[in-house]
């Protein structure tokens, strides 16, 4: 059994923005049953939940059945289940069921909650249903004080993206909107800010004289599955490299924000994204993995990717000059995602018996699994001919740092705190959807390739005249190479 007391983490926020009510849209759905319920659970362990919860779906179901199911899935991710703790989530919890495209429901949601009340509504539903439900709210009355949240995909394209923006600004103001990508919840990746501007050993190397290329990874050790029709229709550009990636690449390069504000921080990922050229699409290698196209909901003969490979450029005083290569798949040989960034090299040493260059440093910030941060540095081994040696000062954010919040369970807070920082601004959208644009109009080559093997041969040709892609770091393994 858990424990009922715990530290209580800043995880930010502001008093007086706090939602007096959170209404899930799509709570019977594998999202809730996931991560949603879980964050929920986490937050009421910590005490950082007030108000009441309110689902929404079309499940004609009895809030009791609500109950059960939220324990059921709560229990199934592993969390540490505390009774008394559920029991005051259970308390918290109310239903509503009905035709989310039905004005009929948005008068009984009126009518359960009154106009007045500072909500989050939480759209937990296929992007073609965001705009009809905010649209409906508005008509209803139930927006003036409130804040919506939508998961991504927002957009499959620039065009399509500027016009669920339009739509949702014609009855929102742009504060009013929180558009989620839960890497921006994951814990390494939202101090990005204290690592690199907090530490002076750190922040002197980051920009183009002292680095020489950024890598950026994200492997998936399993394949589409039961996901067939839905991630055919995306594909891994789509899924993974015009939200995940790029945000962090945003992290990674902005400037040091000028202030705590809600835009201070989006600001800078702003001025990244603008100075991020469009994409080339001679250096964008695409990749499917053998077994794809027997997936169930996957069309005959398909197309879509399950690897990409790109490079871009950041044209501006810091990076200019700096080769950044970002991969992504599914059915590779592990599942990890990391930053690696390589500094240039050192002139020969002269005092060395065989004079020569030592191999670059690296800085690798891994983000999945076991969060932490790595600096591969050089030395000399006596005992094998004066030759180089890899020295690693590595440190695990868990163990150093103690249990991580989870990426669902810091959003959730942020959204009903009205913390802005940690989502997606209409611009930035705009901006990773213009970058990739070309990649999709010109989509190129599909390159087969093993499950289990690290991609395409052709991956490795992009890199070539840089550094090759390495071995991922990987919690309690050998050494990258």
């Amino acid at each position: 059994m858990g424990s009922d007391t715990q530290e209580v983490p800043d995880l930010g926020g502001r008093e007086d923005a706090t939602s007096e009510l959170l209404v899930i849209f799509g709570i019977t759905g594998d999202l809730a049953r996931k991560m949603t319920f879980r964050a929920l659970y986490r937050l009421e362990r910590r005490k950082l939940l007030d108000g009441p919860i309110l689902g929404v779906a079309s499940d004609d179901i009895t809030v009791e059945e609500l109950v059960k199911r939220a324990g059921e899935a709560i229990r199934h991710t592993g969390e540490p289940f505390d009774e008394a703790v559920f029991g005051r989530l259970a308390k918290r919890l109310s239903y509503l069921h009905g035709d989310v495209t039905d004005a009929a429901l948005y008068e009984q949601l009126a009518e359960r909650i009154g106009a007045d009340r500072q909500c989050l509504y939480y759209l937990e539903m296929p992007p073609t249903l965001f705009a009809p439900i905010v649209e409906n709210l508005g008509r209803a009355g139930l927006l003036a004080r409130s804040r919506v949240a939508v998961e991504k995909p927002f957009g499959h394209d620039l065009a399509s993206a500027r016009d669920l923006n339009a739509r949702l600004r014609a009855v929102l103001r742009e504060d009013q909107i929180l558009r989620v990508d839960h890497f921006l919840g994951k814990q390494p990746v939202a101090d990005l800010e204290c690592l690199r501007f907090a530490n002076t050993t750190l922040a002197e190397l980051w920009d183009r004289h002292s680095i020489a290329e950024i890598h950026i990874t994200m492997a998936e050790d399993f394949g589409v599955e039961d996901r067939g029709s839905f991630y055919d229709a995306v594909g891994a550009l789509r899924d993974v490299v015009q939200n995940h990636l790029l945000q962090v690449l945003a992290l990674v390069a902005m400037e040091p924000p000028v202030g705590p504000g809600d835009d201070d921080l989006n600001d800078k990922k702003a001025e990244v994204f603008k100075a991020i050229p469009a994409a080339d699409p001679a250096h964008y290698v695409r990749g499917q993995y053998r077994g794809y196209t027997d997936v169930a909901g996957v069309a005959d003969g398909s197309q879509t990717e399950t690897f990409v490979a790109l490079r871009l450029e950041i044209e501006n005083w810091r990076w200019a000059g700096v080769p950044i290569f970002l991969r992504a798949g599914k059915a590779l040989p592990e599942r990890v995602t990391e930053v690696r960034l390589f500094t240039r090299r050192v002139p020969a040493l002269a005092f060395m018996p065989h004079r020569e260059r030592a191999q670059r440093n690296q800085i690798v910030l891994r983000i999945d699994p076991d969060p932490g941060l790595r600096l591969q540095l050089v030395a000399q081994d006596d005992q094998n001919g004066h030759a180089w040696r890899d020295v690693h000062l590595d440190s695990s954010f868990a163990e150093d740092l103690g249990e991580p919040i989870q990426p669902y369970e810091r959003l959730l807070y942020a959204a009903m705190t009205g913390d802005r920082r940690l989502f997606a601004r209409e611009d930035s959208i705009e901006e990773t959807w213009r970058i990739v644009a070309p990649l999709l109009e010109h989509r190129g080559e599909i390159h087969a390739y093993e499950r289990g093997s690290w991609g395409p041969e052709a991956a490795s040709e992009l890199v070539r005249g840089h550094r090759s892609w390495q071995e991922p770091w990987l919690p309690e393994r050998g050494r990258s190479h």
